[in-house]
């Protein structure tokens, strides 16, 4: 067959039109992919009946019974931490840490109790990097009364689906190794008001833990609503708080004056998982909500956001109050209870690994970039950021984000091996932020610039 110089020339072109299409548009680390694909649905399946099981987990409940309550429950996660440490070459520990609480009158807590929050340490690989990053649920629950600590109360979604996915992630990830610590940890006591996480986060900042993201999960693991019927197994909502609560009246006044009201460090951790959750888990959207928590309601994320730390929650996309905080019992023909069989054990498997992504995108990342300016010496349509090195990590290179004071989200990315990068963008109309990256593409959290000079 003779080619002539046109059909060659079309060959080409069709050749490279096909290329066009094939090209990649989202980049996954493969060691991130494989665990993501370990996250398993009938084990998130077994460890929630195995919490139903005891009965009840109420904060005040039984600490004796070997069968039943707080107490068998605790042993049990700890009892899982230790069979996974034993495949972790030593990097992994667990252990039962305790706080003695005394009854106040009129609160939650009636009498003399023991708080137990089991909490499984990854020692980072890295001694230089003490960044430490935190993935908790909450293994107490509740009947409709919460002070009733001796009837039944299954909590298969409130919150034994966020203890599921700390364990699922805890055994995946203990067998590798990440630079940066990862805390996982199941908190008591939320339900008598957020005990078990203020225990850990006021001991945190005490002794100076560098937590750099705390992700809370809380009921995350059934698809239906209570009333309306909507069932949605393909989003996940994620709440960050705005403006800081914690920061000082001279904090926040220079937060209004540079428009970074939405730009705090529970928000930027939001905007991170949506990005990096949606890029590994497939059919999952992650909603950013901008509350720090359902109306007028709390979790255990509070208590961190509380000491300066950024912390988000996770909670399934619509409720069903049937299933949470209620007694077993069927009542004018509707089952009510916070039973195995509301879950779906497919959309708690996504759920999952939305967390077990980003908890390894961020402990495999370097730092994040120090001394992030953006230059306000004079007046100009251009906008110049320079930064520094991070202090832990090898870099490829680093990311500049910007986004429009309307969007939720960063919006483009432009990658830079400098330190100092000078966009043609205004700052007047534009958010920018920095990030680190290294070779496998991890990105560290994105760092807003202050002004500089």
């Amino acid at each position: 067959m003779k080619i002539t110089k046109r059909l060659l020339i079309a060959v080409v072109l069709i050749t490279s039109g096909l290329s066009s299409f094939a090209q990649t548009t989202i980049q996954r680390d493969p060691e991130i992919e494989k665990m993501v694909k370990e996250v398993n649905a009938d084990s998130l399946k077994s460890y929630i009946l195995k919490m139903v099981s005891y009965g009840t987990r109420n904060t005040l409940s039984t600490q004796s019974d070997p069968n039943r309550g707080i107490g068998a429950a605790r042993n049990w996660v700890l009892q899982k931490f230790n069979e996974f440490a034993k495949k972790s070459n030593g990097r992994f520990s667990a252990f039962i840490d305790t706080t003695t609480l005394q009854p106040v009158a009129g609160s939650r807590v009636e009498r003399t109790v023991v708080l137990g929050n089991v909490v499984g340490i990854l020692k980072g690989t890295d001694t230089a990097d003490k960044r430490i990053f935190v993935i908790s649920g909450h293994l107490d629950n509740m009947r409709t009364n919460v002070r009733d600590s001796i009837g039944d109360a299954p909590g298969a979604n409130d919150d034994a689906s966020g203890c599921a996915a700390v364990i699922e992630c805890a055994r995946i990830m203990t067998q590798k190794g990440f630079p940066a610590t990862i805390i996982f940890v199941t908190v008591s006591g939320e339900e008598q008001g957020l005990l078990g996480a203020k225990f850990m986060a006021t001991k945190a900042k005490s002794q100076g833990w560098n937590i750099e993201a705390v992700l809370n999960n809380d009921i995350m693991g059934s698809n239906n609503t209570s009333e309306t019927n909507i069932i949605d197994n393909t989003r996940i909502r994620v709440f960050s708080e705005g403006l800081p609560a914690y920061e000082t009246e001279k904090a926040a006044r220079n937060i209004r004056q540079l428009g970074l009201e939405n730009d705090g460090k529970a928000r930027q951790l939001a905007r991170y998982v949506k990005e990096v959750g949606e890029r590994y888990v497939d059919n999952l959207e992650v909603v950013m909500i901008y509350r720090n928590d359902r109306f007028l309601r709390g979790g255990d994320h509070t208590s961190f956001v509380e000491q300066g730390y950024a912390a988000v929650r996770f909670t399934e996309m619509n409720e069903n109050y049937y299933h949470q905080h209620q007694n077993v019992r069927v009542e004018n023909g509707i089952q009510y209870g916070d039973l195995p069989e509301f879950m779906d054990f497919e959309y708690l498997r996504k759920n999952t690994a939305m967390n077990l992504s980003n908890l390894a995108n961020l402990a495999k990342a370097p730092a994040m970039p120090e001394d992030v300016k953006i230059e306000t010496r004079r007046l100009t349509n251009y906008s110049l950021l320079t930064w520094a090195a991070p202090k832990t990590g090898k870099v490829k290179g680093y990311y500049i984000l910007m986004r429009e004071t309307t969007s939720a989200v960063w919006q483009k990315k432009i990658f830079t091996t400098d330190i100092s990068y000078q966009l043609p963008y205004s700052k007047d109309n534009y958010f920018f932020a920095v990030q680190s990256v290294n070779e496998s593409g991890n990105e560290s959290l994105p760092v807003v610039p202050t002004p500089g000079r």
